[in-house]
């Protein structure tokens, strides 16, 4: 995921884990501390920024061979409510 990030030109820090900065947020996946996951984190400034920030972060994890689509659903799901 990383090399392809840079390779797109994406604004990434890669201290812990792989951070990307977007115009209007930012995502974060890094390997847990203390188990055997990845933890993901989102922030944007704006609603509708914090839904294009997660789902961006949902297709790289898609393009990665993780299987998000029960995530992607729970978060449409969320979203609609």
């Amino acid at each position: 995921m990383r090399t392809r990030l840079r390779r797109a030109g994406a604004d990434i820090c890669d201290v812990d884990g792989v951070r990307v900065r977007t115009g209007d947020g930012w995502w974060l996946l890094r390997p847990s501390n203390t188990e055997d996951m990845l933890v993901a984190r989102c922030e944007a400034s704006t609603p509708a920024g914090l839904h294009r920030v997660k789902f961006e972060l949902l297709d790289h994890l898609d393009m990665s061979g993780f299987a998000a689509d029960g995530i992607r659903r729970m978060l449409d799901e969320q979203d609609a409510a």
